[in-house]
């Protein structure tokens, strides 16, 4: 049951004191899909077992939510006795807010990468795959759990062409990128795909290089109209 409740709780969440003294924090103000969890971390604190950095929504009085990152602490009395806990929170609810818009961001820029009509494919700095997508899939014939992790110029690029895509990928992974250039892949029925190739530096937060992303297009057609031509 709450005994405290300052300021800034009164605040954020729009309940006064005086109206939440003696009411059961976790069934009152806790949102329902998160009171099994925060009863828990409560539930350890005042068995002594404290909790750091655990985020938790609070309603607010007029229903909305309040995302709070929380440290509990075990409260004793004088001879040690576990009397109850300390909530000592933060309100991260713009933070929540920015980071839900950015997980769905690349939630959308995921689902775009393996739905697009064109094969996408990436590589870590080591020359790796680490993404193939659906069209990458439907043109060389090779699933994406087979290729994860296969060196993707010795295993997919013919023969011929390793040298000059290693180039252009080891130019990527220097911050060196390249536009429309033609490569084949290997099919797994053996049969050369002919793509067109635009290369992208992948780079993390920190602005750190970890690998390149290559958009293709599959221009074997175009290719022998091209060798017929000539």
């Amino acid at each position: 049951l709450v005994n405290e409740w300052n300021q800034t709780s009164e605040k954020i969440t729009g309940f006064k004191k005086k109206e939440v003294l003696g009411k059961d924090l976790v069934e009152t103000y806790i949102t329902e899909d998160y009171r099994v969890a925060v009863k828990q971390v409560l539930d350890n604190a005042l068995k002594g077992k404290e909790t750091a950095n655990y985020e938790f929504p609070l309603f607010t009085k007029d229903g909305k939510r309040v995302m709070v990152l929380l440290n509990s602490s075990t409260r004793r009395d004088t001879a040690g006795k576990i009397v109850g806990v300390l909530g000592v929170g933060q309100d991260i609810s713009e933070i929540d807010k920015l980071r839900t818009e950015s997980e769905s961001i690349a939630k959308e820029l995921r689902q775009f990468i393996e739905t697009a009509n064109a094969p996408i494919f990436g590589i870590d700095s080591k020359g790796l795959v680490n993404e193939w997508n659906q069209t990458s899939e439907k043109i060389t014939g090779f699933k994406k759990k087979e290729v994860l992790g296969k060196d993707l110029v010795e295993t997919y690029i013919t023969e011929d062409y390793r040298g000059a895509v290693k180039q252009v990928l080891d130019n990527a992974l220097k911050g060196k990128e390249t536009a429309n250039y033609e490569f084949p892949l290997f099919t797994k029925d053996g049969k050369r795909v002919m793509v067109l190739l635009n290369s992208s530096t992948r780079r993390d937060t920190a602005g750190k290089i970890v690998g390149v992303l290559g958009v293709g297009q599959d221009i074997t057609i175009l290719n022998e109209y091209k060798e017929n031509l000539e």
